[in-house]
C-alpha cells in the first residue's frame, strides 16, 4: 500500500508545483513507483510534466465528481515509474459541485484508495486555498508537506493551514501528519534568506527538512520545456536540492535508497 503525501500551502508562490513535480520525479528516478495527482484548477502539475490540460478529457474532476475509476484516467509520463492524474480547467467548478455530494469531504480519499496499492509513493499537488479540493487532499492524504519561501512573511499564513490540518485530524483523518516543512527559494547571498532558515527551524525543529531548495535558474525554466528538472539539467543545484529530498522523505519512512545517480 503506498503513502500518500500532499503538498499544500494556501499561500501562492512558494514552490508547491515545482515541489510538487520535482519530487515525484526524484522518486521515480530512485526506482520507486510514484503518482502524481494535480488537484489544482490551474493544472500545473499536468503541464509540467508535458501534459497539455486543454488534451485532457478526463481526470481527477471525473474520478471525485462522477466516481470515475481513476486507474483508467491515468497517464503514463515518458519517465519511468512515474505517472499521472492529470487536471483540466473543469476541476474549478468542482468546489461548487462537491457541496451537495454525500460524503463530499472524502471523495479524492475514496478514489485514490482504487489505486494506492499500485504505487509506492501518490503525490498530491493542491490548489493554493484551503477550499473543498484541499480539504479533500488532506483527507485522503498519510501526511502533508508544507513548502515555505525564504521570503518576508514567510510564516504568513502556516497558522491557519496547521489550524487546518488539526480540524482535519479531528473530524476526518486522525492518521495524517506532517510530513515535514520545506524551505524553498533561498538565495544564500541574502541575509533574509538565512534568516528565515533560522526561523523556520528554531520554530518546526525536526519537522524541517535539512534540504533546502535554492533559487535556481534550471528549475525555474524546466516548467517551459514540459520536464521536471532532474530531466532538464541533471546537475543543476535545483536536481540535485529536489534528489537529496526524494531520499530524505525515503528515509523519514523507513525506505533505504536502493539506488544512487
Amino acid at each position: 500500500m503506498g503513502k500518500i503525501i500532499a503538498i499544500a500551502n494556501q499561500k501562492g508562490g512558494v514552490g508547491k508545483t515545482t515541489t510538487a513535480i520535482n519530487l515525484a520525479a526524484s522518486l521515480a528516478a530512485l526506482e520507486h513507483k510514484t503518482l502524481l495527482v494535480d488537484a489544482d484548477p490551474q493544472a500545473n502539475s499536468s503541464s509540467g510534466l508535458n501534459i497539455n490540460p486543454k488534451d485532457v478529457e478526463r481526470g481527477i474532476y471525473e474520478s471525485m465528481v462522477e466516481g470515475s475509476n481513476p486507474a483508467e484516467l491515468i497517464i503514463p509520463t515518458e519517465f519511468n515509474y512515474l505517472d499521472m492524474l492529470p487536471a483540466h480547467i473543469d476541476l474549478a467548478g468542482a468546489e461548487v459541485e462537491l457541496i451537495n455530494l454525500e460524503g463530499r469531504e472524502f471523495r479524492m480519499k475514496e478514489a485514490l484508495l482504487k489505486i494506492k496499492d499500485q504505487y509506492e509513493y501518490i503525490i498530491i499537488d493542491c490548489s493554493p486555498s484551503l477550499g473543498l479540493i484541499t480539504v479533500n487532499a488532506l483527507t485522503a492524504a498519510d501526511s502533508v508537506l508544507i513548502p515555505v519561501q525564504c521570503e518576508y512573511f514567510a510564516l504568513e499564513g502556516i497558522g491557519k493551514l496547521l489550524h487546518t490540518i488539526q480540524l482535519i485530524q479531528s473530524n476526518l483523518n486522525p492518521e495524517l501528519h506532517i510530513e515535514g516543512v520545506l524551505l524553498t527559494m533561498y538565495d544564500s547571498r541574502m541575509r533574509l534568506s538565512n534568516q528565515v532558515v533560522e526561523e523556520v527551524r528554531t520554530h518546526f525543529q525536526d519537522l524541517a527538512f535539512e534540504t533546502i531548495i535554492p533559487r535556481n535558474i534550471r528549475l525555474s525554466e524546466s516548467p517551459s520545456f514540459g520536464k521536471p528538472v532532474i530531466a532538464h539539467d541533471a546537475i543543476s543545484k535545483g536536481a540535485v536540492s529536489y534528489m537529496n529530498l526524494a531520499q530524505e522523505v525515503l528515509e523519514r519512512n523507513g525506505t533505504p535508497v536502493t539506488k544512487q545517480l
